[in-house]
């Protein structure tokens, strides 16, 4: 157990399954009382019952404004105060040449993709400004900073979060509150297996594909993200805001895009937020 979340309380959406479930996990390690949104009840309880008083499971779906103010408003109530919020939750939405999309395929990933970092970052806003003090960060990818690396509609709403987070941190960094993004390169988790071989349970292809696509000999985990949240969530990153931490093993720099952006037919929900 380390200290360097000691005292410090957060939300993380998309909290119940792969980058989401690795933060928590060293959240806690690190100090942290930590409250897991997401719509995956039963592996939300799970990851909770198996962390202890650290931590609460709040049912979350990320489209309902309402529900992600609930969630800010359980670290509140239970703990009296908001350090973090991870805007983590997503899915990959929406696959297919641009001229097949499906408008409410793209609609929809969108709305899971940016919108809910608006309301997380708009509720956050309003307990960490009067406190003082806060960081929110948000889940980008290497999609959202180069093209070809993902579908159209991902890629537009991964953009769009990184221009988000320049945009809160500009206004927000006078009240002592720092918005920040993440972008991982290829990730193992459920989402990606899906996206990557059509099984959410096939991780070792997952690995093989991270691997071949990544600019060095390590295969990225989720705790390689958990990790760079930790650091931008801890005051050892205070000097550090609006800034977009890209941590894909250098793929976006070796020119390597993904065949998956466009080879598949449209499909709305191809992974579940988390």
């Amino acid at each position: 157990m380390g200290d360097r979340l000691q005292g410090k309380v957060a939300v993380i959406t998309g909290g119940a399954s792969g980058i989401g479930e690795a933060t928590v996990k060293r959240f806690v390690e690190e100090g942290a009382q930590v409250i897991v949104a997401d719509i995956q009840a039963d592996r939300g309880e799970a990851l909770v019952s198996s962390l202890g008083d650290a931590t609460r499971f709040v049912s979350c779906d990320v489209t309902d404004e309402a529900q992600v103010a609930a969630a800010v408003q359980s670290a509140v109530d239970t703990w009296g105060r908001l350090d973090c919020m991870f805007n983590n939750a997503g899915i990959v939405g929406a696959i297919g040449p641009i001229a097949e999309t499906d408008s409410a395929a793209w609609l929809r990933t969108i709305d899971i993709l940016l919108h809910s970092v608006f309301y997380g970052s708009k509720h956050a806003a309003r307990v960490m400004i009067p406190q003082g003090s806060g960081s929110i960060i948000a889940t980008s990818s290497v999609a959202g900073v180069i093209g070809g690396l993902g579908p159209h509609a991902y890629t537009a709403a991964k953009h769009a979060v990184v221009g988000l987070t320049k945009s809160i941190a500009s206004e927000l960094g006078q009240h002592g509150v720092r918005c920040n993004a993440i972008a991982p390169g290829t990730i193992p988790t459920p989402l990606t297996a899906q996206v990557v071989s059509g099984d959410p349970n096939a991780m070792e292809q997952v690995n093989v594909h991270a691997q071949r696509t990544a600019g060095t000999p390590f295969v990225p985990e989720p705790l390689d993200i958990a990790n760079a949240a930790l650091y931008l969530a801890s005051d050892e990153a205070r000097l550090v805001n609006g800034h977009t931490l890209v941590v894909d093993a250098g793929r976006s720099v070796n020119g390597r895009s993904a065949r998956f952006a466009t080879s598949a037919p449209g499909n709305l929900d191809i992974a579940r937020q988390g």
